[in-house]
């Protein structure tokens, strides 16, 4: 099988590429990294590349941004993001412009429930006048398996005890954040139509990257796949959302690193070693028909960086101000391809996560 595998990433090097057919390039892209909550650093980037006014409206005209993915986690804004870019996603072919958001590997986090890098400043803007009644509803429907499973723990634990510590694990508006992420949820139903991987033009837009295992694979068939699994909430290690070597998750097109799986190319049936970097970049470009793959993920404080001649380019900046990076924003107009670094707004430092 695995033969079998291989020899089909070979046939796509050299037949024409089954996504070619993708739509053509706008006459201007503008590609956006990881945000992570700093809504602050979103609006400065968006109104520096003229994609917003002063009351954040469109005025990008007919270009085209993607955002690529991970808006959510470490900051406490994300929920404010996602709205400005709902409404930019109405807004934008009004005036021929359009507005693509790529799925991240934190939001299908969020959809399959891992919540280990929510800001508890997110909570808050889910927050209802029934939030208080709602958690004490579920806490007491659940109240004997809540207290046998902190008393395992710490058995001399009051009935008001364990009351008080699991109310901080589940601060009001936590129950209502889970549920909006759910797939019949308000951001589980935007999430599952956004794509994980875009083609326009000359470029390749993914917010991991492709390994070798998925360059064989079209950009639709992709896309379904990561669909099917965000709205099974499948958690598996198998499944494309939390796959090592999978499109949200992929760091092996711009670093290997021994026990770090993410960073590990497959390796081609018959050989004793992976595809290199480059051998591996090329090959991904050439499946899919395309001259460069723009890729998120993967920070770097000093900025946007492009690499391998132009074939690659890194945009995850550490805009957020949870990482201390470098608000920026990448460029593409015809070939010419310009990243630019945005000054940093003042703000106010956040709290613990």
């Amino acid at each position: 099988m695995l033969r079998w595998f291989w020899l089909l990433i070979a046939v796509a090097v050299f037949m024409t590429p089954a996504d070619a057919r993708s739509e053509p390039a706008p006459q201007r892209i503008v590609a956006i990294g990881d945000l992570h909550g700093d809504h602050d650093a979103w609006r400065a980037i968006a109104k520096a590349a003229g994609l917003v006014d002063a009351k954040g409206k469109w005025a990008g005209g007919d270009a085209t941004l993607i955002q690529m993915g991970d808006i959510v986690d470490r900051g406490p804004d994300s929920f404010k993001i996602i709205r400005d870019l709902m409404k930019l996603q109405r807004e934008a072919p009004k005036r021929g412009g359009k507005v693509i958001v790529l799925l991240g590997n934190h939001e299908a986090m969020m959809m399959t429930g891992d919540l280990r890098y929510v800001h508890h400043g997110e909570f808050a803007a889910f927050i209802d006048a029934n939030s208080k009644a709602r958690r004490d509803k579920i806490y007491e429907a659940n109240k004997p398996a809540i207290q046998a499973a902190y008393r395992l723990r710490l058995p001399t634990l009051s009935p008001e005890a364990i009351k008080g510590e699991w109310s901080k694990t589940y601060p009001l508006g936590r129950i209502e954040y889970q549920l909006a992420w759910r797939p019949e949820g308000e951001l589980g139903k935007w999430a599952l139509a956004n794509p994980a991987v875009v083609k326009l033009g000359d470029s390749l837009f993914v917010h991991g990257g492709i390994s070798a295992a998925f360059a064989p694979v079209p950009v639709e068939e992709i896309n379904r796949q990561v669909a099917a699994a965000l709205k099974a909430q499948d958690a598996s290690s198998t499944a494309i959302i939390n796959l090592a070597q999978g499109p949200l998750w992929y760091r092996g097109l711009i670093i290997r690193n021994d026990g770090d799986d993410a960073t590990v190319a497959p390796i081609p049936a018959g050989a004793t070693a992976p595809l290199t970097i480059d051998q591996e970049i090329d090959l991904v470009l050439k499946s899919f028909g395309v001259k460069r793959i723009v890729v998120a993920h993967t920070p770097s404080r000093a900025g946007i960086i492009g690499a391998v001649g132009g074939k690659l380019w890194r945009i995850d900046s550490a805009i957020s101000r949870a990482y201390g990076g470098t608000p920026a924003y990448l460029e593409i107009v015809g070939d010419k391809v310009t990243p630019h670094n945005v000054p940093r707004p003042a703000g106010k430092e956040w709290g613990a996560k």
